[in-house]
């Protein structure tokens, strides 16, 4: 899992309440369980004006042109602003996987549903609750100024704005500091059980003394 420290980008408001995770990637594309190729169907429905299907050429079909994610103006965007419940719906990890290949690495909102919240950490996504007053000022800053870009910084727990901003910004999140630490580490649920292989290693191989019938491979 990539390690995230601290990004500086351009952030993309979307302005809807109760995203669930079939609108972040319908069910027709759950078929693979690798995690890469989501980002293209990522919002899929919403984004293109036909049925997506599996195996389509993406680059022929018809975009949206209301859609956010479509504009010029948010091309490259890495940092999500969002509404209450993100997230909800069913528990599927492939949204998390989506949201990743599309180039999503932040997603700011004021509630999140909790297995998808649990998800993104789990994939190299730092998801930001704060308070609906403060999104609504970041929803604000960033429809008001094309290009507009924000920092969010993983070490110092903080948000903040450039010179480029008519509007400063500066707000401190919390998160908890173990999905902090395993986020500035990259460290997912293998990568933590791999960080203790010679602890492992080592209890195996006494394992194997104390109980050496347990271990027969005849």
């Amino acid at each position: 899992m990539e390690k995230f420290t601290k990004i500086t980008a351009i952030a993309v408001p979307l302005d809807r309440v109760n995203v669930d995770t079939d609108a972040i990637i319908p069910k027709q594309f759950l078929k693979s369980i690798k995690r890469s190729g989501f980002g293209p169907n990522l919002f899929d429905e919403w984004r293109y004006l036909d049925l997506g299907e599996p195996g389509m050429d993406n680059s022929q079909r018809s975009v949206n042109p209301d859609f956010v994610l479509n504009k010029a103006r948010y091309a490259n965007a890495q940092i999500l602003l969002a509404r209450d419940n993100f997230g909800c719906g069913s528990s599927r990890e492939h949204a998390p996987w989506a949201l990743e290949d599309f180039g999503i690495r932040v997603i700011i909102a004021p509630s999140f549903a909790d297995i998808f919240y649990n998800n993104c950490f789990k994939n190299g996504i730092l998801p930001i609750i704060l308070p609906e007053s403060t999104v609504d000022e970041l929803f604000q800053v960033v429809e008001a100024q094309e290009g507009a870009q924000l920092t969010v910084d993983l070490v110092q727990q903080t948000i903040s704005s450039d010179d480029s901003l008519s509007h400063n910004i500066d707000i401190r999140f919390e998160i908890d500091q173990f999905r902090r630490h395993c986020l500035l580490e990259g460290l997912d649920e293998i990568g933590l059980t791999l960080a203790h292989s010679d602890d492992i290693r080592n209890y195996e191989n006494k394992q194997k003394e104390i109980t050496p019938w347990l271990f027969n491979t005849r």
